[in-house]
C-alpha cells in the first residue's frame, strides 16, 4: 500500500455514501477484473457503491490485425474519452494493453495497481488434443496466439511450428479452438486471465520465465481517473499496491524508451530481489524470433524509472532499435 495509511483512515470514514461509475471493457475477463477492483474497494471503503459500466472498444469489435487501428490503443480510446467527459469516474485497463508509444490522454492519470497476478504464459490445448507439450508437437502444427511477443518466443524454441494470429475475447477463443475450424491444435494465453475467466481447467503446459518473457505489465490491473478527481484519487489510492506500481513504473520506462509499436515483440518483467532491490530484465525479438537482444539490471527500490531507462538504452546499444524498425506496423 502506500505511504499515506494514516490519513487514508480519516479519509475513509469521512467519506459519504456514494455511487461510482467504472468504466470496463465487456468481455468475461474485463468484468472480471472489474469485479476485483469493485471488491478491493468495497473493502476499504464500505459506504461506496461501485457500478460496473460495460464499453464496447474499437479493438473488441475489430477482428483483424490490430495495426490497423493504431495498435492496442484501440483497447483504450472509447474508455477514455468516456472518463474524460464525466460519463464515468474511473477506468479499468489491464496494463499490457496500455500502449507505450502513445502518451496517456491529458488529465487522466493511473491511481491505482492492483497486487500483480500470475505473469506467465501457458498452452491450452484443443478439446480431444493428444499432446502435452510443446516439444511434442511434429513440425509444421498450427499454433494459435494474438500476441507478436509470444509467436517470437515460441518460433525462437520450435522454428518448425506454425504460428498464425489467433485474437478475440477469452471464452469465445476457446469455443474457437475446440471447434477445430481453423486447423489449430493449441493456443497461448496467459495463466492469470484463464483463472480469473474460470477457465482455469484449460491451462496446459505453463512455460518457465526463462522460457517464455511475459508483456510489459502483465498480469497487472490499472486503475484510472481523472487527475483532477481528488475525491477519487484519494479513494484509488487506498487500494494501490506499492511494489506492483513500482514494477510497473520501471517495465513501462523500457516501453518508452525503445519506443516499441504494437508489432513489436517487447518483453519485460521487474520484481524484487531479497534484499529488496528492483530487479527488471527486457528483450525484443524480429518477428520469427531469430534475432534478439537482452538486457538486465537492477537498482534501489526508489529509482524504478531511472531503471526502466537504463535498461531501454542497453537494449538500444545492442541493437533494439534496429530490430523495431525493421518490422512493419
Amino acid at each position: 500500500m502506500t505511504d499515506t495509511t494514516v490519513t487514508d483512515r480519516s479519509f475513509e470514514e469521512a467519506l459519504p455514501k456514494r455511487r461510482l461509475r467504472m468504466g470496463s471493457r465487456t468481455s468475461h475477463l474485463a468484468r472480471a477484473y472489474a469485479g476485483r477492483v469493485g471488491d478491493a474497494l468495497r473493502l476499504v471503503a464500505p459506504n461506496v457503491d461501485v457500478e460496473i459500466v460495460g464499453i464496447e472498444t474499437s479493438g473488441d469489435a475489430w477482428k483483424g490485425d490490430l495495426a490497423r487501428l493504431g495498435g492496442k490503443g484501440a483497447f483504450m480510446k472509447e474508455i477514455d474519452k468516456a472518463l474524460a467527459l464525466g460519463e464515468i469516474d474511473m477506468a479499468m485497463h489491464a496494463m499490457k494493453d496500455v500502449p507505450g508509444d502513445v502518451p496517456l490522454p491529458r488529465g487522466l492519470v493511473f491511481a491505482a495497481y492492483l497486487e500483480r497476478d500470475d505473469v506467465r504464459d501457458c498452452v491450452v490445448w484443443r478439446a480431444g488434443s493428444r499432446y502435452e507439450s510443446l516439444d511434442d508437437l511434429p513440425p509444421g502444427t498450427v499454433i494459435g496466439t494474438s500476441a507478436v511477443r509470444r509467436k517470437a518466443q515460441i518460433l525462437r524454441r520450435r522454428p518448425d511450428l506454425q504460428v498464425v494470429p489467433f485474437r478475440g475475447n477469452v471464452i469465445p477463443r476457446l469455443a474457437r479452438l475446440d471447434e477445430n475450424e481453423d486447423g489449430i491444435e493449441a493456443i497461448v494465453l496467459a495463466h492469470s486471465g484463464l483463472t480469473r475467466a474460470d477457465a482455469g481447467d484449460r491451462i496446459g503446459e505453463t512455460f518457465p520465465m526463462d522460457m517464455m518473457c511475459p508483456a510489459v505489465g502483465a498480469g497487472v490491473i490499472g486503475v484510472q481517473c481523472r487527475e483532477n478527481d481528488e475525491g477519487v484519487r484519494g479513494l484509488l489510492r487506498l487500494i494501490d499496491h506499492d511494489e506492483t506500481r513500482r514494477h510497473i513504473t520501471a517495465e513501462r520506462a523500457m516501453l518508452h524508451g525503445l519506443q516499441g509499436h504494437c508489432n513489436s515483440p517487447i518483453a519485460g518483467h521487474c520484481s524484487t530481489t531479497a534484499d529488496g532491490r528492483l530487479s527488471l530484465t527486457g528483450m525484443v525479438f524480429s518477428h520469427d524470433g531469430g534475432e534478439f537482444v537482452h538486457a538486465h539490471g537492477q537498482d534501489e527500490r526508489d529509482r524504478a524509472h531511472e531503471l526502466g531507462a537504463h535498461v531501454a538504452a542497453t537494449l538500444a546499444r545492442e541493437g533494439a532499435r534496429d530490430i523495431i524498425a525493421g518490422i512493419p506496423h
